[in-house]
Protein backbone atom coordinates (compact mmCIF):
# COMPACT_ATOMS: atom_id res chain seq x y z
CA UNK A 1 0.00 0.00 0.00
CA UNK A 2 0.65 3.42 -1.27
CA UNK A 3 2.33 5.88 2.22
CA UNK A 4 -0.36 8.13 3.04
CA UNK A 5 1.06 12.02 2.74
CA UNK A 6 -0.68 14.54 3.85
CA UNK A 7 -1.27 18.38 1.94
CA UNK A 8 -2.29 21.35 2.27
CA UNK A 9 -5.82 22.57 0.46
CA UNK A 10 -3.88 24.62 -2.10
CA UNK A 11 -1.99 21.42 -2.86
CA UNK A 12 -4.22 18.84 -3.47
CA UNK A 13 -6.05 21.31 -5.73
CA UNK A 14 -2.92 21.79 -7.66
CA UNK A 15 -2.13 17.73 -8.17
CA UNK A 16 -6.11 17.40 -9.16
CA UNK A 17 -6.04 19.95 -11.65
CA UNK A 18 -2.57 18.29 -13.50
CA UNK A 19 -4.30 15.33 -13.27
CA UNK A 20 -7.38 16.65 -15.01
CA UNK A 21 -5.11 18.37 -17.76
CA UNK A 22 -3.17 15.52 -17.81
CA UNK A 23 -6.01 13.47 -19.45
CA UNK A 24 -7.95 16.02 -20.94
CA UNK A 25 -5.23 17.50 -23.21
CA UNK A 26 -2.36 15.80 -22.65
CA UNK A 27 -4.07 13.00 -23.79
CA UNK A 28 -5.45 14.70 -27.03
CA UNK A 29 -1.73 15.91 -27.88
CA UNK A 30 -0.39 12.15 -27.77
CA UNK A 31 -3.21 11.35 -30.13
CA UNK A 32 -2.46 13.53 -32.51
CA UNK A 33 1.13 13.11 -32.32
CA UNK A 34 0.13 9.21 -33.42
CA UNK A 35 -1.93 9.99 -35.92
CA UNK A 36 0.35 12.34 -37.58
CA UNK A 37 3.03 9.64 -37.84
CA UNK A 38 0.66 7.11 -38.87
CA UNK A 39 0.10 9.23 -41.58
CA UNK A 40 3.86 9.17 -42.54
CA UNK A 41 3.54 5.72 -43.92
CA UNK A 42 5.20 2.45 -43.09
CA UNK A 43 5.09 1.94 -39.55
CA UNK A 44 7.80 -0.66 -39.33
CA UNK A 45 9.97 2.08 -39.89
CA UNK A 46 8.43 5.53 -38.60
CA UNK A 47 11.10 6.42 -35.80
CA UNK A 48 8.49 9.22 -35.23
CA UNK A 49 5.37 6.82 -34.91
CA UNK A 50 7.65 4.80 -32.42
CA UNK A 51 8.81 7.79 -30.01
CA UNK A 52 5.07 8.77 -30.35
CA UNK A 53 3.73 5.65 -28.65
CA UNK A 54 6.72 5.85 -26.34
CA UNK A 55 5.57 9.19 -24.97
CA UNK A 56 2.13 7.82 -24.81
CA UNK A 57 3.38 5.11 -22.45
CA UNK A 58 5.35 7.65 -20.35
CA UNK A 59 2.17 10.21 -20.11
CA UNK A 60 0.00 6.95 -19.15
CA UNK A 61 2.84 6.12 -16.59
CA UNK A 62 2.56 9.87 -15.73
CA UNK A 63 -1.36 10.02 -15.29
CA UNK A 64 -0.96 6.32 -12.97
CA UNK A 65 1.56 7.51 -10.26
CA UNK A 66 -0.47 10.95 -9.99
CA UNK A 67 -3.49 8.94 -9.44
CA UNK A 68 -1.88 6.48 -7.09
CA UNK A 69 -0.60 10.15 -4.90
CA UNK A 70 -3.79 11.13 -4.92
CA UNK A 71 -5.80 7.88 -3.37
CA UNK A 72 -3.01 7.92 -0.89
CA UNK A 73 -3.44 11.50 -0.01
CA UNK A 74 -5.41 13.33 2.66
CA UNK A 75 -6.48 16.97 3.59
CA UNK A 76 -4.75 17.71 6.46
CA UNK A 77 -7.39 20.50 8.40
CA UNK A 78 -5.11 23.45 9.29
CA UNK A 79 -7.48 24.81 11.89
CA UNK A 80 -6.55 21.53 13.76
CA UNK A 81 -2.71 21.37 13.86
CA UNK A 82 -1.41 21.97 17.42
CA UNK A 83 0.68 24.88 17.32
CA UNK A 84 2.58 23.67 20.80
CA UNK A 85 4.69 21.52 18.81
CA UNK A 86 6.18 20.85 15.00
CA UNK A 87 4.17 18.72 12.74
CA UNK A 88 3.10 19.05 8.96
CA UNK A 89 2.47 21.96 7.75
CA UNK A 90 3.50 24.03 10.83
CA UNK A 91 5.05 27.22 9.86
CA UNK A 92 8.32 27.25 11.95
CA UNK A 93 10.36 30.36 12.85
CA UNK A 94 14.11 29.12 13.70
CA UNK A 95 17.25 30.77 14.73
CA UNK A 96 20.92 29.35 13.40
CA UNK A 97 22.41 29.45 17.16
CA UNK A 98 26.00 29.78 15.42
CA UNK A 99 25.39 32.95 13.09
CA UNK A 100 22.06 34.48 14.19
CA UNK A 101 20.18 34.10 11.51
CA UNK A 102 16.00 33.52 11.25
CA UNK A 103 14.37 31.48 8.96
CA UNK A 104 10.91 31.13 8.66
CA UNK A 105 9.68 27.28 6.93
CA UNK A 106 6.57 25.71 6.52
CA UNK A 107 6.72 21.88 6.33
CA UNK A 108 4.87 20.14 3.53
CA UNK A 109 4.66 17.09 1.42
CA UNK A 110 7.93 16.23 -0.85
CA UNK A 111 5.66 17.28 -3.91
CA UNK A 112 4.53 20.83 -2.46
CA UNK A 113 8.30 21.73 -1.54
CA UNK A 114 9.38 25.19 -3.10
CA UNK A 115 12.42 26.53 -1.17
CA UNK A 116 11.93 29.87 -2.61
CA UNK A 117 8.50 30.35 -1.04
CA UNK A 118 9.89 28.73 2.31
CA UNK A 119 8.26 25.46 1.92
CA UNK A 120 10.26 22.23 2.72
CA UNK A 121 9.68 18.45 2.39
CA UNK A 122 8.94 17.21 6.21
CA UNK A 123 11.50 14.40 4.78
CA UNK A 124 13.80 17.33 4.77
CA UNK A 125 17.37 16.69 7.20
CA UNK A 126 15.70 19.85 8.42
CA UNK A 127 12.18 19.43 9.14
CA UNK A 128 13.57 15.24 10.56
CA UNK A 129 15.21 17.48 12.90
CA UNK A 130 12.49 19.91 13.93
CA UNK A 131 9.55 17.43 14.02
CA UNK A 132 8.12 16.61 17.67
CA UNK A 133 10.22 19.64 18.83
CA UNK A 134 8.64 22.79 20.90
CA UNK A 135 8.99 26.97 21.28
CA UNK A 136 12.48 27.22 23.02
CA UNK A 137 13.98 23.84 22.22
CA UNK A 138 17.30 23.57 20.74
CA UNK A 139 18.41 20.83 18.41
CA UNK A 140 21.13 19.74 16.46
CA UNK A 141 20.40 19.32 12.91
CA UNK A 142 22.72 17.63 10.17
CA UNK A 143 22.68 19.29 6.95
CA UNK A 144 25.03 18.33 4.10
CA UNK A 145 27.41 20.87 5.28
CA UNK A 146 28.10 19.48 8.61
CA UNK A 147 25.87 20.14 12.07
CA UNK A 148 23.60 22.90 12.18
CA UNK A 149 22.74 23.98 15.85
CA UNK A 150 18.89 25.48 15.87
CA UNK A 151 16.49 27.04 18.10
CA UNK A 152 12.80 27.43 17.38
CA UNK A 153 11.68 30.80 18.45
CA UNK A 154 7.87 30.41 17.17
CA UNK A 155 5.15 27.53 15.74
CA UNK A 156 2.20 28.85 13.58
CA UNK A 157 0.25 27.36 11.41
Amino acid sequence: MAEITYYTKEGLEKLKEELHYLKTEGRAAIARAIAEARDKGDLSENAEYDAAKEAQGLHEAKIAKLESTLASSRLLDESKIDTSKVLALSIVKIKNIKNGATMTYQLVAESEADLKSGKISVKSPIAQGLLGKSVGDKTEIQVPAGKIEFEILEISR
